[in-house]
């Protein structure tokens, strides 16, 4: 359960170029750089056309465990935060200046959980090879049929 949890939480608040969305047919240029990182669940789901390593897998492996224990603390400062805000825009008259501080606030919990999916996927990527990468390029630009990946 803390694990879907943190998922769609990540899914909800990530870009989609971080989320590991299927890009369109044609990449277009302006795709972010989020084209140069790969979704774990894209390299598990390859392990072996990639040939990971067992340290490749240790690795990736605690990058994704760091993630989620950082991820469940900020999930509770979301929420606190975000109820928080919630409470400020009710009423009849708001306290602009409050609730732009409040904002704030939700806005700095959300970059702090971008910044460390961010920091999972740069560690994971680090850690596979130049031929694991290109591999995996391809794989996002041409994913084989689901019948192939049994």
């Amino acid at each position: 359960m803390h694990r879907y949890i943190t998922v769609v939480l990540l899914t909800l608040v990530m870009p989609p170029s971080l989320r590991g969305q299927a890009p369109p047919a044609q990449p277009q240029a302006d795709e972010g750089f989020g084209r140069h990182l790969f979704p774990p669940e894209l390299i598990m789901q390859h392990r072996r056309t990639l040939n990971i390593t067992s340290e490749q897998r240790t690795t990736i492996t605690t990058a994704i465990q760091e993630l989620q224990s950082q991820i469940v603390e900020l999930q509770w400062q979301l929420q606190d935060e975000t109820e928080q805000l919630e409470s400020l825009l009710q009423g009849d008259r708001i306290n602009e200046t409050a609730a732009l501080e409040q904002v704030d606030r939700v806005l700095g919990i959300e970059n702090l959980i971008k910044r460390a999916h961010l920091r999972m996927l740069i560690r994971i990527r680090n850690v596979l090879t130049p031929l694991q990468l290109q591999q995996l390029e391809g794989l996002r630009r041409n994913p084989p049929p689901p019948d192939a990946m049994r």
